[in-house]
């Protein structure tokens, strides 16, 4: 059964709480509401004037805390991986082709052009030749053809002769998608797809718990 619709007092209760000031997850906390009900009611609400250098003040603070998270974070990143040799881009180029890649030929497809580059850089240290990639675009009506073929043959280092075609799709997705859909194909490489199975397998052995 679903939850039971708020009362009138409950309402009146969120609202009274963000005209004093306080943020999304104060009130959630205080009234134990999911952060949709809460952003429901106090879309639109406006603090009241004598609350706002308290909401002002929040607010810095939460933004300051937010950069000092993100350099904490940043610092201990770079601690933990100081270098990427030749066995940290082969673990990621099998979690990658794990999570992104087809499961029956060799082809990894992705939106993200950072992806795709590392994919590729990382195909490189397993003895992938660039000669040996070519790709094939998912784009919209919407999206200029020749710019998306552009793109991706620079992405992906090859010529744009080597896009096998270019798949046409009904619908706008221009300011989600600018430049569509890659899928790189490895010609020949059935060995480099068992070899990436079998890392992934290796990984999944030495760090995921047995179902019992």
């Amino acid at each position: 059964m679903g939850k039971k619709a708020l009362t009138k007092t409950q309402i009146n209760q969120i609202i009274r709480l963000r005209e004093r000031g306080h943020s999304l997850p104060e009130i959630r906390r205080i009234t134990s509401r999911g952060s949709g009900t809460v952003f429901k009611y106090i879309r639109g609400i406006k603090i009241l004037p004598k609350f706002e250098e308290l909401w002002k003040n929040k607010r810095k603070s939460s933004v300051f805390r937010m950069i000092r998270e993100q350099k904490k974070a940043k610092d201990q990143a770079k601690k933990l991986i100081k270098n990427i040799g030749k066995k940290e881009k082969v673990l990621i180029a099998a979690c990658l082709y794990w999570a992104e890649g087809a499961k029956r030929d060799f082809n990894l497809t992705n939106t993200d052009p950072s992806l795709i580059k590392t994919f590729i850089s990382c195909l490189e240290e397993l003895g992938v030749k660039k000669e040996r990639l070519s790709i094939n675009l998912r784009i919209y009506e919407d999206l200029d053809r020749e710019k998306a073929c552009n793109f991706w043959s620079k992405i992906v280092g090859i010529p744009k002769e080597k896009i096998m075609y270019v798949d046409v799709l009904r619908g706008k997705k221009k300011g989600k998608l600018k430049y569509g859909m890659c899928r790189v194909r490895v010609t020949k490489g059935a060995y480099f797809f068992k070899l990436l199975n079998n890392l992934a397998e290796i990984i999944k052995t030495n760090t995921v718990a047995p179902v019992v």
